[in-house]
């Protein structure tokens, strides 16, 4: 059984395997939650899980599908992202519900259920997965070191390896420190972009238009999926699980509902904030670029997004240290996150600084390739080849969740009534159904 897991109170709360071994076991159960005081106080104890997995929603790749869309298309793909968000929320939901009311995390759940060829193949795909994020990653941060320090590109992308010191230096001071501080990069990450959205002045009816009235053609496909991809991104499914189960709740039905509904605030909260930034990029790119019909080839072109904030001197530093802060704390989260896969879906435990040396070995290979064959124009494209690539990975992570939310054995009375089902199938069919159109496209296009 899970240490410090009382199952005896309520019969109705489904039972874990005899022989389950807790998820990202240093920080299991370690956030005590207060018995009493006023809602925002038990808030704030639920709080972090949704904002570690937010920061995923603000990484480079993220960046770069938002700058391609607003440039090449306006404001027409603001839809997407809304939906993207929409989606993203529900899931992420389904993905807390699991943790808390079947203590297990998704690949837990999938190694318990599936064959072991089945596993396997779900976990390579979910490794496919956090290799291409952590490519955009290694980019972003690498653009960033070169406009802040003027280091040229490849030797920047070796430099991105020795974030592995930052993560030692954090994984000593437990969970809420962790969560503290990315909330922090968020802050950084989101500031600028948001003001500046009062200071230029784009068109508030074509962004209200563009938002909730969809479009999209053969010409807008792949970016749209890249931006897709870039917000549900699958192995934050897996993060997402496992997260929940660092605060210590009783397994009594009144408590796991309880945590169930903080954690669905922090949810909304935390990828809303998402949302607007990621909005707000794409906006600036649309009034900077394509209102003047400027052409982006390289991601470092959009500091000039921020120059009616700050000026041209400042712009591009500004946009530097955002950028860096970006492509840090998502690499964090994805540490965490192929963690938590490797133990999963292998019961394999490696120290965090090994795996994300393996992680980061996989990801500079290509992107050093790229930058020598192609300079930094290729690794603008290959930044949002990255973040396709997520969206092709996401229903091998989305399917096995929403079977498990579903599934009373699993999860008990607290499985997914019949209209939350219906609304996941039609989530996961239209995933499904925008990868099929781009890979006919692609082939016979």
């Amino acid at each position: 059984m899970h240490p410090n897991v009382d199952t005896s109170h309520d019969s109705s709360i489904p039972e874990q395997p005899a022989l389950a071994v807790p998820s990202l076991p240093e920080v299991f159960s370690t956030v005590a939650i207060p018995p009493t005081g006023n809602w925002f106080r038990r808030l704030f104890a639920f709080a972090g899980p949704a904002y570690l997995v937010s920061v995923g929603y603000m990484d480079p790749g993220n960046w770069a599908t938002d700058i391609e869309g607003g440039a090449r298309f306006g404001y027409r793909l603001l839809w997407v992202l809304l939906l993207s968000n929409w989606m993203a929320i529900m899931l992420q939901t389904l993905a807390s519900r699991l943790g808390l009311f079947a203590g297990r995390d998704l690949a837990q759940a999938c190694r318990d259920y599936y064959s072991r060829p089945v596993s396997i193949a779900l976990w390579v795909l979910c490794e496919i997965a956090i290799v291409a994020c952590d490519l955009a990653e290694v980019l972003g941060t690498a653009i960033g070191i070169n406009l802040l320090f003027h280091i040229p590109l490849l030797p920047a992308v070796i430099i991105t390896a020795a974030d592995v010191l930052l993560l030692l230096a954090l994984q000593k001071h437990g969970i809420r420190k962790f969560e503290a501080l990315i909330f922090s990069f968020i802050m950084v990450i989101g500031f600028c972009y948001l003001v500046e959205m009062f200071l230029v002045k784009p068109d508030l009816g074509q962004i209200v238009s563009s938002t909730f009235v969809p479009s999209l053609d053969s010409s807008s496909l792949y970016v749209a999926i890249g931006m897709l991809g870039a917000t549900v991104m699958p192995h934050n499914l897996y993060l997402h699980s496992s997260l929940v189960q660092s605060r210590k709740v009783q397994r009594r039905e009144r408590d796991l509902i309880a945590a169930s509904k903080f954690n669905l605030v922090d949810c909304a909260v935390a990828l809303n904030i998402a949302f607007l930034v990621n909005a707000a990029i794409l906006v600036m790119s649309a009034s900077v670029f394509h209102r003047n019909g400027v052409l982006v080839t390289e991601i470092s072109q959009a500091h000039a997004t921020l120059t009616p904030l700050v000026g041209t001197s400042l712009s591009s530093t500004l946009f530097a240290i955002a950028l860096i802060c970006a492509g840090q704390s998502s690499t964090l989260t994805g540490t965490l996150a192929g963690q938590i896969v490797m133990e999963g879906f292998l019961q394999i435990r490696v120290r965090p600084w090994v795996r994300r040396l393996i992680t980061r070995s996989l990801a500079i290979v290509p992107a050093a390739l790229v930058i020598v064959w192609k300079g930094e124009e290729g690794t603008y494209q290959l930044l949002i080849l990255s973040q396709v690539v997520l969206s092709f990975q996401l229903p091998f992570a989305i399917v096995p969740l929403v079977q498990f939310t579903s599934s009373k054995a699993k999860m008990g009375r607290f499985a997914n009534p019949t209209w939350l089902k219906a609304i996941a199938w039609i989530v996961a069919a239209f995933i499904i159904s925008l990868n099929v159109w781009l890979l006919v496209e692609t082939l016979w296009g």
